[in-house]
């Protein structure tokens, strides 16, 4: 829902929301010691639903003056700088790619901040579950194929 002067309570949840999911999924990597654990998970959320609050609340007031506005634009821009950051993360070294999942979970953390951002709590909060479980639980069950001599994402 777009608005023109959202409240400070709306404010509130919207960004705390979005920092407390982000923190929820940045907590598997940093209890295992990766570097974008806690504080990269929730701080990239946290953006990521500043840029669509804002998006949004700008748009609301450009189109009640009158004016056109669009803030898909601003989604757009932001899932690119997610995808600049994911890319900057992954790295090949002969036949081995390293840290896609690492890469593929801040996208992930954005996208649920975008969410949060726009008031679609929804989406958020089915997208984090499901996050945990990709992350968490098919971590733990994938732990034991064959073949696997080291967990994804390290």
């Amino acid at each position: 829902m777009m608005m023109t002067d959202p409240s400070t309570e709306d404010i509130l949840l919207r960004l705390g929301g979005a920092a407390g999911l982000g923190m929820l999924l940045g907590l598997d990597w940093e209890r295992r010691g990766f570097d974008a654990g806690i504080r990269t998970h929730g701080l990239i959320a946290l953006s990521a639903a500043l840029l669509m609050l804002s998006a949004t609340s700008i748009a609301a007031t450009v189109l009640q003056s009158g004016g056109e506005s669009d803030p898909l634009r601003i989604a757009q821009g932001l899932f690119q700088a997610l995808g600049f950051i994911g890319a900057g993360m992954v790295f090949a070294w002969r036949e081995e790619v390293r840290n896609l999942t690492s890469a593929s979970s801040l996208v992930l953390t954005g996208a649920i901040g975008m969410s949060c951002g726009a008031g679609h709590w929804r989406m958020a909060l089915i997208a984090a579950g499901l996050g945990l479980i990709l992350m968490v639980m098919v971590r733990l069950g994938t732990r034991h194929l064959p073949g696997r001599d080291r967990a994804e994402g390290e």
